[in-house]
């Protein structure tokens, strides 16, 4: 059996400051004096339930909270990783839409095909994203009640309130998968096939990603290379796939992209922001997936060995 050696994934925690909510979770049914009401607003937070917990009789009805009952501490505020992803790939956030009557080549080409990954329905053509990001999870618990309500004729229907938040600090972790980013299938074979290639497009879908990762840094020199049969090392058959392997500079520029848009990533809300503060890294040669968060003492601030190697041409 051949062992991979090498960094198997780049791991990172990260650190944000912010103020107010910028992702929200609508309106939530909740208690208010007795009674049920739907005019409250809650951001999301983790492990929040509206239910007390108590039933009320034999039909099974449960007793709602209220609006006050939140502990911040044991519910913190978050920022779903969805609300992240979206922000970080904001430029390409709607492309996708148009990749059903066009070619994918230009999609494989990008940051998109190549680090945040997508699904097409029509074809089933997808690229599984190498990037891993967990909630951003708030550490402050500044959360409070606020009542408003709308000018004009009172009833109950012009009140409403929201649970808000002051400032907030968050912290988050991901990982980007060598594996994933290094192979790009062009292939049905094993239902992970990127794009459908027809007789002699491979040679330019590979060059083309090349292009486009030389672009990311024009001083180096990254490499796409297409192959008929590029298999999986340690298979038995030796049963490969159409497909294109990016070398070691590739894989190093686009890991540097990457972290580059996290770090510089903000997001701004109508009434609440969040920015990236810093981000450790950890260039993880071990078997520890995500060791910066369980064994921060052992992690490799810069690449200690080359990127692991999992395809090779057959």
């Amino acid at each position: 059996m051949q062992k991979i050696e090498g960094i198997k994934s780049v791991d990172f925690k990260i650190k944000a400051y912010g103020h107010g909510v910028v992702n929200w979770n609508g309106p939530t049914t909740l208690s208010s004096e007795g009674k049920t009401v739907d005019n409250h607003t809650l951001p999301k937070l983790r492990g929040y339930t509206n239910l007390t917990g108590k039933i009320k009789d034999e039909t099974g009805y449960k007793y709602k909270k209220e609006a006050t009952d939140i502990n911040f501490k044991e519910t913190p505020l978050y920022i779903s990783q969805n609300c992240i992803r979206h922000h970080l790939f904001k430029e390409q956030a709607y492309d996708l839409h148009f990749a059903a009557e066009k070619s994918l080549a230009k999609v494989l080409a990008s940051i998109t095909g190549l680090i945040r990954g997508y699904v097409v329905p029509a074809s089933q053509c997808k690229r599984t994203s190498p990037l891993l990001i967990e909630d951003f999870v708030d550490q402050l618990g500044n959360g409070n009640f606020e009542q408003f309500g709308q000018a004009g004729e009172r009833d109950s229907s012009s009140f409403f309130s929201k649970t808000t938040f002051g400032d907030t600090e968050y912290i988050s972790y991901g990982s980007i998968s060598i594996e994933q980013l290094q192979f790009i299938s062009l292939d049905n074979k094993f239902d992970r096939c990127a794009m459908v290639v027809k007789d002699n497009q491979g040679e330019q879908v590979a060059q083309d990603v090349q292009d486009f990762i030389q672009s990311l840094k024009p001083e180096r020199s990254p490499k796409a290379t297409f192959h008929e049969n590029f298999v999986r090392k340690g298979t038995i058959y030796k049963e490969g796939e159409i497909g294109v392997l990016l070398n070691q500079e590739a894989i190093s520029i686009l890991i540097e992209t990457a972290l580059e848009m996290i770090q510089e990533l903000s997001i701004r809300q109508a009434k609440g922001y969040m920015y990236i503060d810093g981000i450790e890294v950890d260039y993880n040669d071990s078997n520890k997936m995500m060791r910066i968060k369980r064994s921060p003492e052992e992690v490799s601030p810069q690449p200690q060995t080359k990127y692991a190697v999992y395809f090779e041409a057959e």
